[in-house]
């Protein structure tokens, strides 16, 4: 029996990915597809609920994004989020005016219709999130009013027949007190839908999943030492046990240390068996010259996947290449779920694949957050230091060292880097950052080191909050631990003079520097 999926309508909003972490935290597996995607595919999955999420379109204006009307006469719960909610009223024939001025930030939300559902056990006048351009004046027929505020007289609506609701406020956002609650008491109480997508059960399907798949084949898994390509092989050799050899390509583009210590990690701690390969000279002769960011993610993606069927090659009866992609890697690369959202940029193993290969790819984590990969790291009993070592991008160092990739430099970035961790480590903050690390500025600026002048690099610092990398915050690090990196790195690290703090989140810069 296939698990109860709730498919959410991308309009192009912000809180997108947003919502299916807050229905997935509800243990409801839930994915994002594009906004006109046909009725009749997703009736095809016998979907247990429908979202449409917001966006930054108006529904009055002409060519607004729509969706297939057939979805209304289906019986399938159905949950509107500020444009969303705004779309469901248009096309069932509500009345809608453009504001003077738009809404955003907090509101007080009085629940008109206490015996709602959508309201169940939630306290009148909780705190809500607007930002609305848009607002319904009139109800569609067969609705009523659930909720208000001050200046939006439908900031909740419902159909209890059809099962058809719609907020104009965010409940996904933490910004929203009881959103949770909202958002189950849809999920839960008015969809039916139990609370059964749980990491055991995903691991036991999975296991299922991949024999069926490789059968008697050979398959190889790349590893970068990440918690993602530890808990993908994993996985995978649960399933198929020693069809499964592991291939550790050192790239030259990995942090201080790091290739023995994983290796180590992959051979003793998790049992796998693994072959190193070491292609230090190949990347960088392959990177040579090159300064877009976004070309050497590709370079690096093809050089990868070129290394990886030679050495399949090696194997007999090799079909299968199994990667640790995860769900934000398939969103930033390639923003299926809308046609009305922006590519972010390439990562090496989704946008920088080839268009041809020669081996089926096995992505057992696709569908999977970062903290829910940690989730499934414990539940398949690997060790902490494992689960919960922090992110590293794929193309490692190469897009940290900004502009040309040259040994000279990757070697200035690594010692700038270890001292960073180093530092943040010792200091055993609680909580501890989500991620630090180092990034090598093409800027060179005059300093006064022993009386004379120097022309050296700026090092800039990077330490962000996060849960799963989607949206981040930079991380208030005490004075005097700034202080001792910027101390250690400048005395320690050679043509370093200058060291700056990045205090900048996520929207609107990204996590890496590129």
């Amino acid at each position: 029996m296939s698990m109860p999926t709730v498919f959410i309508l991308d309009f192009g909003a912000q809180y997108s990915q947003l919502i299916a972490r807050r229905t997935r935290e509800a243990n409801v597996y839930c994915e994002i597809v594009p906004h006109d995607t046909p009725w009749t595919e997703l009736a095809a999955r016998e979907p247990a609920a429908v979202i449409l999420t917001g966006g930054p379109e108006s529904v009055l204006v002409a060519e607004a994004p729509a969706v297939d009307t057939a979805m209304y006469d289906s019986d399938v719960p159905i949950l509107g989020i500020c444009y969303g909610m705004q779309l469901i009223a248009r096309d069932l024939g509500a009345e809608l005016v453009q504001l003077d001025h738009r809404e955003y930030g907090p509101a007080l939300l009085t629940i008109e219709q206490a015996a709602a559902p959508l309201f169940a056990r939630v306290e009148n006048r909780p705190r809500v999130w607007m930002s609305h351009g848009d607002s319904v004046l009139k109800l569609p027929q067969g609705f009523e009013l659930l909720a208000s505020t001050e200046r939006c007289g439908v900031a909740a609506m419902g159909n209890r027949e059809k099962r058809i609701y719609g907020t104009q406020f965010h409940p996904e956002v933490a910004h929203t007190q009881c959103g949770a609650a909202i958002l189950g008491n849809f999920l839960h109480g008015i969809a039916r839908i139990g609370a059964d997508w749980k990491m055991e059960s995903f691991v036991d399907s999975s296991i299922r999943e991949i024999r069926s798949q490789v059968g008697s084949a050979k398959v190889i898994c790349a590893l970068s030492g990440g918690v993602d390509s530890a808990v993908a092989a994993t996985l995978v050799s649960r399933a198929v046990g020693e069809q499964l050899t592991c291939i550790f390509v050192d790239n030259g583009l990995l942090r201080k240390g790091e290739a023995e210590l994983v290796v180590e990690a992959f051979r003793d701690v998790l049992h796998l068996d693994v072959r190193a390969v070491d292609a230090r000279e190949r990347f960088l002769k392959r990177l040579d010259g090159v300064i877009d960011p976004e070309e050497k993610r590709i370079c690096i993606g093809h050089e990868f996947i070129a290394i990886f069927e030679e050495e399949a090659a090696k194997i007999a009866d090799v079909k299968f290449l199994v990667q640790g992609t995860l769900y934000p890697d398939v969103i930033e690369s390639k923003t299926p779920q809308s046609k009305v959202g922006h590519k972010i940029k390439s990562h090496h193993n989704v946008g920088g694949l080839p268009e041809t290969m020669h081996l089926q790819l096995i992505e057992p984590l696709r569908s999977l957050f970062k903290d829910e990969v940690r989730e499934v790291g414990r539940v398949l009993g690997l060790p902490d230091h494992v689960v919960q070592r922090q992110p590293f991008p794929g193309p490692g160092l190469a897009v940290r060292v900004l502009g040309a990739v040259s040994e000279d430099r990757l070697a200035t970035l690594r010692e700038a880097d270890a001292i960073v961790r180093q530092e943040i480590e010792n200091a055993h903050l609680d909580p501890k950052p989500w991620q630090y690390f180092a990034v090598l500025t093409p800027l060179l600026s005059v300093g006064v080191m022993g009386d004379g002048r120097t022309y050296a690099n700026l090092v800039a610092v990077r330490a962000i909050t996060s849960s799963d990398g989607m949206t981040a915050d930079w991380a208030r690090l005490p004075h005097e631990l700034l202080e001792r990196i910027s101390a250690r790195i400048v005395n320690e690290v050679p043509n370093v003079n200058r060291v700056a703090y990045d205090v900048t989140s996520k929207p609107p810069s990204t996590v890496e520097w590129e």
